[in-house]
């Protein structure tokens, strides 16, 4: 009997230039994965996140200046960018990118974003609790903006109540289903 958690697959035939194609052996030689599963990780990333970015207004930005501005506001002006900005179009992305706004979808969201954002993080479901650790590296006011974001985001649209820790690189939270 096929397993039902089996994910269907097809098989397709694509032309690639050689270089991309080098350029993809050697990283699914470095990752130690197979260039198939490697191919299939760039192309659910690219279905996932990639499309939407430009459509939602996300733009990359690197690390170094993303603390430096943060780290020159002030615990206030945090807040008051968590509450006046950053609720309103973090609920609007998520909403637009999984078409709903529920615990399961804006936790989806969530790990989407932080595997998308280069930060190193953990979830984890024991009991019907989620817990997500994440390590960042940009400051205390980078992690106090999305403490204060999240507890706005869980509190107010989803209904939850969430429990937060933070420093000066990292961010904690757990929020039951």
């Amino acid at each position: 009997m096929p397993d039902s958690d089996a994910k269907k697959t097809v098989t397709m035939t694509f032309r690639v230039e050689e270089g991309v194609m080098a350029l993809l052996r050697s990283e699914s030689e470095k990752r130690e994965v197979s260039l198939n599963t490697l191919v299939n990780q760039v192309l659910r990333r690219f279905v996932e996140w990639d499309m939407f970015e430009p459509k939602v207004g996300m733009v990359p930005i690197a690390k170094p200046i993303v603390r430096t501005l943060f780290e020159k506001m002030s615990e206030e002006e945090i807040a008051e960018m968590a509450q006046q900005v950053g609720k309103g179009a973090v609920h609007d992305i998520a909403l637009f990118m999984k078409s709903r706004m529920d615990l399961e979808s804006f936790l989806s969201w969530f790990e989407m974003r932080m595997k998308n954002s280069s930060i190193e993080f953990s979830h984890s479901v024991k009991s019907g609790r989620h817990t997500f650790m994440t390590k960042h590296d940009l400051g205390y006011n980078w992690s106090l903006y999305h403490k204060t974001l999240l507890e706005l985001i869980f509190n107010e649209i989803l209904q939850k109540r969430i429990e937060t820790a933070i420093t000066a690189s990292m961010l904690a939270f757990e929020v039951d289903e």
